[in-house]
């Protein structure tokens, strides 16, 4: 806390209330490592959440569509449109974070997210069907971007390395293992197809009240507000002042600016730009992937809706590979970062990040190649399976670099900068999700594949290239001071 001097009569303008050895506490770095841990866990626990609300329901699609009495392509709109709102709502939980805090914007968000998958359940035709996923993705959306934001206010550069590919994972095994459960369901017949959306409604609400219990807020200039307060409060003197807040406008001002800042960094930033593009195509391809599974496994190999789903357990399989490469890319990072130390940087520069996505960048159009030349009725399954764990090990790879990637560029702003990376990239799996089905009715498994092979191998540069010419492309375009 600062005492500023600045009155005539000697008296204090104002108390400044700022990061500091008297409330060091308050800074969630020096939390204890077991605070932070359960914290980023629970918090993690949303990320799985929501990607799993995003796939469950295309695994009962079939059953869906015979109730509703629609056709594929209609029904796909319920996956569709729950994409889209996932990135529009992106667009306000990233900003509402920095401005009423992470914990406050989880728990808005979830209460509302529970609603509108409640209203999905129930929905008696496809009309309400399509308009409650619309909402329960949009308001399904924040830990897409605050979650980013989370760990950047817990953890260090070093720590990083190791905690957000394991929380990646985590929030990355949700759709996958959600079509096992989903399939079951519509398969077996035992319950109703509507009961994807009540399994996920009742996870919905253990982790809801597992954040309102556990969980505190980790934004550091709202715990300086509300400390602000508390002395206010306690000693009825209103010249107690967060030091976040000295020089910020109003709550409305801020709010407009907050909401104003995703859209000036994705057409300011080249990083921004350049990385919400290829994720975005990285994500069309997945889903386009992921829709395909049925045509893969289930005409190519006759196999029942029950063991399609089965299938998805060799992405999952993929992405604990990813995991398992961890503690190499933690000990290189760690080199690179105490190097830097020693020259007089503060961390290793963000393009240290990116050695997971060029580990992974080939992986990703070799197994799509791989799947789509192997997947004959003559040729063992296993083929196209074992191409699928590449595929899931490569998916992982580019995600965590990229998040990691920005969280180091932007720090205090990355939940910002995450917003871009989610609305780009929900936006255009959403569309992949309407048109892959016609894709492979048409095209085949086989050229549908290669299709998506050969946007992979375009792709396949650009890590390597931000690896060498990342930090020009930053120092000429460097990013904005937070305010």
């Amino acid at each position: 806390m600062e005492d500023t001097d600045d009155r005539k009569d000697g008296k204090s303008a104002r108390f400044i209330v700022k990061q500091g050895s008297d409330i060091s506490n308050l800074n969630p770095k020096e939390w204890s490592t077991a605070e932070k841990r359960k914290t980023t866990a629970i918090v993690g626990l949303t990320g799985f959440l929501v990607a799993w609300s995003s796939a469950i329901d295309s695994a009962v699609m079939k059953q869906a569509k015979m109730e509703f009495g629609v056709s594929d392509v209609t029904e796909s709109l319920a996956t569709a449109v729950f994409l889209a709102a996932f990135g529009l709502g992106a667009l306000c939980s990233g900003p509402l974070s920095e401005t009423i805090g992470r914990l406050q914007t989880y728990l808005f968000s979830l209460v509302l997210f529970m609603v509108f998958v409640m209203a999905s359940a129930l929905s008696p035709n496809i009309g309400a069907q399509i308009v409650f996923r619309a909402f329960s993705g949009f308001f399904g959306s924040t830990p897409l971007t605050t979650f980013g934001g989370s760990t950047s206010d817990m953890w260090n550069p070093v720590d990083r390395a190791y905690v957000f590919p394991v929380m990646a994972c985590l929030s990355f095994l949700g759709p996958f293992l959600a079509p096992l459960v989903g399939s079951y369901i519509g398969y077996t017949g035992v319950l109703s197809w509507r009961w994807v959306e009540w399994i996920t409604l009742i996870m919905a609400a253990l982790i809801t009240l597992l954040i309102a219990l556990f969980c505190p807020e980790t934004y550091m200039p709202t715990l300086l507000e509300r400390r602000a307060y508390h002395f206010r409060r306690c000693t009825g003197d209103l010249r107690f002042t967060a030091e976040s807040t000295l020089h910020s406008p109003d709550l409305k001002t801020r709010l407009k600016r907050n909401f104003a800042r995703p859209f000036i960094l994705l057409f300011s930033q080249y990083v921004v730009v350049f990385w919400s593009i290829y994720l975005s195509i990285v994500y069309a391809v997945l889903f386009g992937f992921l829709s395909g599974y049925t045509f893969i496994f289930g005409d190519t190999y006759n196999m029942s809706q029950g063991f399609v789903g089965l299938m998805f357990l060799g992405m999952n399989v993929g992405f604990l590979v990813a995991l398992a490469i961890c503690p190499w890319i933690y000990k290189k990072y760690k080199q690179k970062n105490d190097q830097a130390i020693q020259a007089g940087e503060t961390s290793a520069p963000p393009e240290e990040r990116l050695w997971y996505a060029m580990l992974a960048a080939p992986c990703f159009a070799i197994s799509l190649f791989w799947m789509g030349w192997t997947a004959f009725p003559t040729i063992s399954f296993w083929s196209p399976l074992l191409a699928s764990v590449m595929f899931g090990f490569a998916v992982q790879g580019i995600f965590v670099s990229s998040y990691l990637y920005l969280i180091d560029v932007f720090e205090g702003l990355a939940a910002s900068a995450l917003v871009s990376l989610t609305l780009s990239r929900y936006l255009m799996a959403s569309g992949m999700v309407v048109v892959a089905t016609p894709m492979y009715s048409n095209l085949g498994v086989h050229w549908t594949l290669t299709l998506l092979g050969c946007i992979g191998v375009l792709c396949t540069p650009i890590p390597y290239a931000f690896y060498r010419y990342g930090h020009q492309i930053r120092a000429r375009n460097p990013p904005p001071e937070m305010s």
